[in-house]
């Protein structure tokens, strides 16, 4: 997955099924279509928290790399509460080897990242390896070439997702705790929802790149989400606790 000064890592973003690939292959009509143009958007555009997007995306990446298990290897929602805590609510894409179909509660009034697809570049140690500026152009690299990325709400499509790239302002610490923890850059398409009204609701997320010589450049992103807004957390299970031995601690 990388060299011996850096790792280059991606994790996920869109479409689960036949239809999801439909909509992919049709994206530049698509995306021409108004977002919930009868309602209020679903997108929160400001800050959130005190914190902009990028500061989030910073924060989703942190969280991803600090659990026990990755959670974009999420089968089936079992680590939807892994680690989760504040005002937002982080969704998973996957790695880009499988689709899938996830059923998750989350909190009534909790903001919703969903992560369309994306990388990251970072150190292997403080100081050790490629510089900020170096980073940022690494993970840069698949998302110029974003071949098709659409996303689903509730049946509704939440307009140009290409509009939606997001990349480091900076670099930012892996481990935010840790003074001498590697810096890292992160680049991609990501989008905010605002808190969703309580009941069910369903995701569906589908991306690709098109730079086939490079890392993860022909990653496909196909993931669906039924996500039940204001049920008590252990539902189902989705506890964040281990759930099966085939997802083995990184």
């Amino acid at each position: 997955m990388g060299n011996n000064e850096t790792k280059r890592r991606a994790v996920p973003a869109i479409l689960a099924a036949a239809l999801a690939l439909a909509f992919a292959a049709t994206q530049p009509l698509y995306a021409a279509l108004p977002a919930a143009a009868d309602r209020e958007t679903p997108i929160a555009d400001g800050p959130v928290d005190g914190a902009g997007l990028g500061e989030w995306t910073a924060r989703w990446w942190q969280w991803a790399l600090a659990q026990w298990v990755e959670p974009y290897r999420d089968p089936d929602g079992r680590l939807c509460a892994l680690g989760q805590d504040g005002a937002v609510w982080f969704l998973a894409g996957t790695d880009g080897t499988f689709d899938a179909l996830r059923r998750c509660t989350v909190p009534a009034g909790k903001h919703v990242l969903v992560p369309v697809i994306n990388m990251i570049h970072h150190q292997v140690r403080r100081g050790v390896g490629p510089g900020c500026r170096a980073l940022q152009a690494a993970a840069s690299v698949n998302n110029d070439h974003l071949v098709s990325a659409v996303v689903l709400l509730d049946g509704r499509p939440l307009g140009d997702v290409s509009a939606r790239r997001v990349r480091s302002a900076g670099c930012f610490p892996l481990d935010p705790d840790d003074e001498a923890s590697p810096l890292a850059a992160s680049d991609g398409y990501w989008i905010m929802l605002r808190p969703l009204p309580p009941g069910r609701h369903r995701l569906v997320v589908g991306a690709n790149y098109g730079a086939p010589d490079e890392a993860y450049g022909g990653m496909r992103q196909n993931f669906e989400y039924v996500l039940d807004v204001g049920g008590p957390l252990a539902e189902e299970g989705n506890t964040g606790a281990p759930a099966a031995a085939s997802l083995a601690p990184r």
